[in-house]
């Protein structure tokens, strides 16, 4: 794998606050981006100097235009068509590639290759039709296989009437029923690796969610060995080249059960840019470009990000969060993503905070976000 050496525009599909914080890094080590989104307002991404495209993922020659314009295809969005992947890749290196995608982006396809590598998962079933609800044990979560994030489409159901009413909610497309796992906690790790197959993980990281979108999360946790090396064969499996993130379950046992796969840098790895010698996004823009991956070792003993969500904003639109009161506390970042409009449960931003432990950097993100 040749190296892009800066100056090199790198194409990110997607146009976000991921696309926006990779474009930062990018910038950093003297690259161009270039961002193809379907919005047509100023995006997050394009809002700090990346070069924007508007056009749909299904429209495949806009797709293949763009990916002529860059010197590497990249993505922040996974749930973009592998076929519009499959057409980039014709005019421009994809990393990671559309295989990657089309394994990913498919919960029932993303089980099956983790199954298939012996990696441990919670129990699943295929549904194709009602009757596929009947030979299940309950209580398990209903989910569509294709397009889901932060908990859209899926529906937690206590027996196979309950499954069989979700599926027809769900319009009887594809799904996959999964057991539902009694876990004490929820972890991830984001990891990394290179085109020569150089790999680096950050550490396990515990995740709290509200409403099934990432709320809080603590930097370091126990377990990060097993977990790294869940995720080297994780990624070397896949072939991957870029940053993946693995989210799993911790039972009371200590048992790690691999729950979802995300090809690019994670919203649970955001404390990276504070809190690591080398954050996921410059990781990301490292790897895509053939540059040696960086150290992952932490800046602080204790890390802790919370996320904002558009609940903090008044609803007086006259009236702002209170920014002043939250940056007073020692050792706290902000990061907004510059979206114009607050909605409930959109993700605006976030906050980070560094401390001396663990306990102490929770007690200052939360507080801090109690004073906005």
């Amino acid at each position: 794998m040749s190296v892009l050496n800066p100056g090199a525009t790198i194409g990110v599909l997607g146009s976000g606050q991921l696309g926006r914080m990779m474009a930062q890094a990018a910038s950093r080590l003297g690259y161009k981006v270039a961002c193809f989104s379907p919005d047509a307002t100023p995006t997050p991404c394009a809002q700090v100097g990346a070069r924007e495209v508007t056009g749909s993922y299904d429209d495949l020659d806009a797709v293949a235009a763009f990916a002529k314009s860059v010197d590497v295809v990249t993505f922040e969005f996974e749930n973009v068509s592998s076929a519009a992947a499959e057409m980039a890749a014709q005019y421009a290196p994809v990393r990671p590639g559309g295989h990657v995608l089309h394994t990913t982006q498919n919960r029932l396809r993303e089980k099956c290759f983790l199954q298939g590598i012996g990696v441990p998962t919670a129990a699943f079933q295929a549904v194709e039709s009602a009757s596929d609800c009947d030979s299940f044990r309950y209580p398990a979560i209903l989910k569509t296989a294709g397009f889901g994030y932060d908990g859209k489409g899926q529906r937690k159901v206590g027996s196979a009437v309950e499954a069989k009413a979700a599926f027809l909610e769900l319009g009887e497309q594809a799904c996959i029923l999964e057991e539902l796992v009694a876990f004490a906690y929820e972890a991830s790790i984001v990891a990394v690796r290179g085109g020569d197959g150089s790999f680096v993980a950050f550490p396990l990281v515990r995740n709290d969610h509200v409403n099934h979108i990432l709320d809080l999360t603590t930097v370091p946790l126990v377990g990060s060995a097993e977990a790294e090396t869940l995720a080297q064969g994780i990624l070397e499996a896949l072939d991957v080249v870029g940053v993946l993130c693995v989210e799993l379950f911790v039972t009371p046992a200590g048992q790690l059960l691999v729950n979802e796969l995300a090809p690019r840098p994670h919203n649970s790895g955001h404390w990276s840019i504070e809190g690591a010698a080398t954050s996921q996004f410059e990781q990301q823009v490292r790897a895509v470009c053939g540059l040696p991956l960086g150290s992952t070792a932490l800046r602080s003993p204790g890390i802790a990000m919370a996320n904002l969500l558009g609940d903090v904003w008044p609803a007086d639109e006259t009236l702002a969060p209170n920014w002043a009161a939250a940056l007073a506390i020692p050792g706290l970042h902000l990061h907004l993503y510059g979206k114009a409009q607050a909605r409930k449960g959109r993700k605006m931003g976030h906050l980070t905070a560094l401390a001396a432990t663990s306990e102490e950097a929770v007690e200052r993100v939360l507080r801090a976000r109690q004073l906005l």
